[in-house]
C-alpha cells in the first residue's frame, strides 16, 4: 500500500476507468456481474529519476498490531511514500513474495533514488484489485414493492436505477488470486467468506459503518441475503478478530469504526423475520460492546453535577502514520510549514490522535480541535481522544437497548436484559449531563481536556434524537423541540442542498459546506422520534425583517449569522439577485408559499416536523439526481442526458453519471469537496439512503427542479466567490481556501488538501 498525492492527470484517467453508474431503463435492469476493471498503477515520479529522494525523519516505532513488513509502517513503506509516485494511497498487492520484496528493497534502500523506487515498484508490486471479483446477485428483482411507495414518475424510475447500482457493487473475495499461504505474494486484504457490497470508487472493500446504511438500502431492495451475508461477515472478524475493524485491510486492525453492528442486525431481522441468525449473533454483539468498554470507555466526573458516569471515546493504540494515508499523515507531522518541529513523543501523539481521528468515521472537522472554531492549529490540534463524542456514546445507548430485546422474554435471559436495560440508562444519564445544554437547547461533544462542552454544533447534536434519547426539557415544551431542530429550518430556507456536518469552513471534509448522506438519515430519523404532541404546529412565520436564523437558539450554533457561508445562487433564480445576502428575509433564498425551494408540496396542516422531514427527503433526492444527471446520467424515455455543453461544465462528456459519497450544500450540482482524497463515485451509502428514502417517503417527494448548468454558478465563475461572511479555521497553520466543489465531478477535479 503505497500513500501518496493525487495527481490531476492520473486522476481524469480513474474517472473513465473507475466504477461510474451506468443508467438503464427501468424494467430492464441487467443482473449480469459489472466487468472489474483492474488498472494496473503506473509510478509516476513527481522528481527525475535520477534525483535522490529527500531525506526522512527516524522511522516510527513499529506498530505490534500491523503484521506486514510491506504494507505496516517501516523503512519500506515510508521510503515508498516519500517518493510520491503513486496516484493514490491505496493497496497495491506484490507480485513476488515478502522474502524477495523485502531483498530487493534493501538492494535500493541506500542512496534512494527516483528512479530506483519505480524499477522496484514496477517489478515487484501488479495491480490493485485483483483480491476481489465482481459478482452475480442471483435473487435480483428489478421491480421490489418499495416502488409501489413512490408517486412521482421520474423520481420512482430513478429510484429504480439507483436499486440497479447493486449490481455494480457487488463482491466477493477472488480466492484464485489470493497470496494464501502459498507466499508467493503478499496482499493487505482480509479476506471475506461471504458476499458482500464495497462503497465505491478507491473503497474496494468491505467497510465498517458505511454498511448500516448499505444494508438499509439492502433490504429496501429486497436483497435479504446479501444483507445477511454481510452481518456475518462481521460476525467473523467478531470470530477471529475480537473486533469490527474499520475495513477489510490489515491496516486497519488498529481501530473500529460507529458501532451499527447490532443496529444492522436488529434492522436485518425486523425486515426479514429471520431470528435463526440470532443464535450465533447473540454472543457476538456481546462481544464487541465487551471490547468497547474494554478499551474504549473512560471514567468521567461531571463538572456540572459531581456525579461519575462510564462513558465511550475513540482512541486507538497508534505511533506510526496510517498506512492507508502516510504521506498524508507524514506531512502533517514533520512539513516545516505545518508548525515547529516535533519531537518523536510529539509526532506520536499526532498520529494517534490521526488514527482515533479516522476511527470516528469523520476524519476529519473543526469538532475534534481543542481550540474548536478559534483553533489556528488544524490537524496538530486535534483532541479526539479527550473527547467524549456524543454520536458514539448514543450509539452505544441503542445497542444496548436493540440487544435487551434481541433476547427476548425468556425468563432464562433476564439477567442479560436487565444488565442491558441497566447498561443504556447509564449511558443516557451521563449523556443528558455531560453532553446536553439546556440554554442553546443541542447536545456537544463533552471535552476531556479542559472538562466542559465543546462550542462546535454539528450534526451530531442529532444522534441522541435518532437513538431514543429525547431530554425532559424537549418533551415538556413544543417551542423547545423547534428550538432543537432549528437549524434544520434554517438550512432549507437558507441553502439550496441538505444539512451540513457542521457550520464552519476548514476545507476538511467533515465540515462546512460538505454534507453526508448518512447524516440526512440521521436528521430524518430524529424529526421521526419526536412525540406527535410536540410538532402539530405548523412552521413559524420569520419576523419581519427577519430571516430563519432567528428562530436558532442564541449561542447554538457558536457563530452570528453573518459568519455563515453565504448562498452562491444564479441570475436566472427567481429571487432576481446574484447573491444571497447574510441576514434580512432575502438570506432566506429558498423560501416559497408553505415550502422551500425542492422541497416538495405543502399539505394542509402539516405539522413542522412533518414539514422538516418532507422537505428534507425532497432535497436529499434532489441533490442526488440533479448531481447524477449533471454528470451524466440518464434515464431512457424518462430523464434524456444533457447537452455536451452542459456536461462540459461538470467535464462530463464521457461520464454516465455519479452517485457521489457526500454533497456540497451550496450546489446539488456539485458533490462536496477537500478532505485527503478527491471525492469518490459509487456510492454505497449514498445510494442506500436514497432508496431508504424513497420507500418512507415516496408519496410527497417530487421531481426536483435541476439548476440550469449554463447558468449557474459553476459555468459562471460565480461561485468562487460568496458574498456575506465566512467563519474560516486555519487548517495546517494556514487559512484553507473556501472549496464549493467546482468541478468535483468526473469523480472530482479537484486536487485533495494533503491534510
Amino acid at each position: 500500500m503505497l500513500a501518496v498525492g493525487l495527481s490531476l492527470s492520473s486522476f481524469l484517467l480513474s474517472a473513465v476507468l473507475a466504477q461510474s453508474n451506468t443508467s438503464t431503463s427501468p424494467g430492464t435492469l441487467s443482473t449480469a456481474p459489472p466487468t472489474t476493471t483492474v488498472a494496473t498503477a503506473v509510478p509516476s515520479p513527481s522528481s527525475p529519476l535520477a534525483s535522490p529522494l529527500p531525506s526522512q525523519v527516524a522511522l516510527p516505532p513499529k506498530q505490534a498490531w500491523c503484521p506486514s513488513e510491506i504494507f505496516c509502517a517501516g523503512s519500506l513503506l515510508q521510503t515508498v511514500n516519500i517518493a510520491d509516485v503513486y496516484a493514490d494511497p491505496k493497496t497495491i498487492p506484490t507480485s513476488k513474495s515478502a522474502q524477495v520484496v523485502l531483498a530487493d528493497f534493501q538492494n535500493i534502500s541506500s542512496g534512494t533514488t527516483y528512479g530506483e523506487v519505480v524499477n522496484f515498484l514496477d517489478s515487484d508490486f501488479r495491480g490493485e484489485g485483483l483480491e476481489l471479483e465482481a459478482l452475480t446477485l442471483a435473487n435480483f428483482n428489478a421491480n421490489p414493492s418499495f416502488l409501489n411507495n413512490v408517486s412521482d414518475p421520474l423520481v420512482k424510475a430513478f429510484s429504480q436505477t439507483v436499486h440497479s447500482f447493486w449490481t455494480q457493487l457487488i463482491r466477493g473475495t477472488n480466492s484464485s488470486t489470493l497470496c494464501g499461504s502459498s507466499g508467493n505474494c503478499e496482499s493487505s486484504l482480509i479476506p471475506l467468506n461471504h458476499t458482500f457490497v464495497i462503497p465505491g470508487g478507491r473503497f474496494r472493500e468491505q467497510y465498517y459503518w458505511d454498511s448500516f446504511w448499505i444494508v438499509e438500502g439492502l433490504i429496501e431492495s429486497e436483497l435479504f441475503d446479501i444483507a445477511n451475508d454481510t452481518l456475518q461477515n462481521f460476525m467473523d472478524e467478531l470470530d477471529t478478530i475480537g473486533f469490527i475493524p474499520n475495513g477489510g485491510r490489515i491496516y486497519y486492525l488498529d481501530r473500529s469504526q460507529p458501532p451499527l453492528f447490532i443496529q444492522m442486525l436488529a434492522r436485518y431481522i425486523t425486515a426479514s423475520g429471520d431470528t435463526s441468525i440470532l443464535t450465533r449473533a447473540l454472543h457476538l454483539a456481546e462481544k464487541e460492546l465487551k471490547w468497547w468498554d474494554d478499551n474504549r470507555s473512560v471514567t468521567v466526573k461531571s463538572p456540572f453535577t459531581n456525579q461519575t458516569y462510564t462513558m465511550h471515546r475513540y482512541t486507538v493504540n497508534n505511533t506510526a502514520p496510517r498506512p492507508e494515508s502516510y504521506l498524508t499523515d507524514y506531512t502533517t507531522a514533520n512539513a516545516a510549514d505545518q508548525g515547529p518541529t516535533l519531537n518523536e513523543t510529539q509526532r506520536s501523539e499526532l498520529y494517534a490522535e490521526l488514527a482515533s481521528g479516522a476511527e470516528t468515521g469523520w476524519d476529519y472537522t473543526v469538532r475534534w480541535f481543542l481550540h474548536g472554531i478559534n483553533s489556528t492549529g488544524g490537524l496538530r490540534d486535534l483532541n479526539v481522544r479527550s473527547t467524549v463524542p456524543v454520536d458514539l456514546n448514543s450509539i452505544l445507548y441503542k445497542n444496548h437497548l436493540l440487544l435487551a430485546g434481541l433476547y427476548g422474554n425468556s425468563s432464562a435471559n433476564q439477567a442479560a436484559v436487565q444488565r442491558h436495560q441497566a447498561a443504556a440508562a447509564a449511558l443516557k444519564s451521563g449523556l443528558l449531563d455531560l453532553c446536553w445544554d439546556s440554554s442553546k437547547v443541542a447536545f456537544y461533544d463533552f471535552n476531556l481536556a479542559t472538562n466542559t462542552r465543546n462550542d462546535v454544533f454539528s450534526v451530531a447534536a442529532f444522534y441522541p434524537f435518532w437513538n431514543g434519547i429525547i431530554p425532559d426539557q424537549i418533551l415538556a415544551d413544543p417551542k423547545s423541540a423547534f428550538a432543537a431542530f432549528s437549524s434544520v429550518n434554517m438550512v432549507l430556507n437558507r441553502y439550496n442542498g441538505t444539512f451540513p456536518s457542521t457550520f464552519i469552513d476548514t476545507g476538511l471534509q467533515w465540515d462546512a459546506p460538505n454534507a453526508w448522506p448518512p447524516h440526512q438519515y440521521i436528521v430524518l430519523q430524529a424529526l421521526r422520534s419526536l412525540p406527535a404532541n410536540l410538532t402539530t404546529t405548523a412552521l413559524p412565520a420569520n419576523a419581519a425583517n427577519q430571516s430563519s436564523f432567528y428562530w436558532v437558539p442564541p449561542g447554538q450554533l457558536a457563530i452570528t449569522e453573518t459568519q455563515l457561508l453565504g448562498q452562491p445562487v444564479s441570475g436566472s433564480t427567481t429571487t432576481g439577485v446574484t447573491n444571497a445576502t447574510t441576514t434580512g428575509p432575502s438570506a432566506d433564498i429558498n423560501r416559497l408559499n408553505g415550502t422551500v425551494v425542492n422541497g416538495g408540496n405543502a399539505t394542509s396542516g402539516e405539522g413542522w416536523a412533518h414539514a422538516l422531514q418532507r422537505q428534507l427527503a425532497n432535497r436529499y433526492i434532489a441533490s442526488t439526481l440533479c448531481s447524477w444527471h449533471a454528470t451524466g446520467g440518464s434515464i431512457s424515455g424518462i430523464l434524456p442526458r444533457l447537452s455536451d455543453a452542459e456536461l462540459n461544465v461538470t467535464q462530463s462528456q464521457n461520464n454516465t453519471g455519479n452517485m457521489f459519497e457526500k454533497f456540497s450544500n451550496l450546489d446539488i450540482d456539485s458533490a462536496g469537496s477537500g478532505g485527503e482524497y478527491t471525492v469518490q463515485a459509487g456510492f454505497g451509502w449514498t445510494n442506500g439512503v436514497v432508496l431508504w428514502v424513497a420507500s418512507n417517503y415516496g408519496g410527497v417527494l417530487v421531481a426536483p427542479q435541476c439548476p440550469d448548468l449554463l447558468t449557474s454558478p459553476l459555468a459562471t465563475g460565480l461561485s468562487s466567490s460568496v458574498s456575506g461572511g465566512k467563519t474560516s479555521v486555519a487548517v495546517l497553520g494556514k487559512p484553507c481556501a473556501q472549496v464549493l466543489g467546482l468541478s468535483v465531478f468526473a469523480l472530482g477535479l479537484v486536487a485533495p488538501l494533503l491534510l
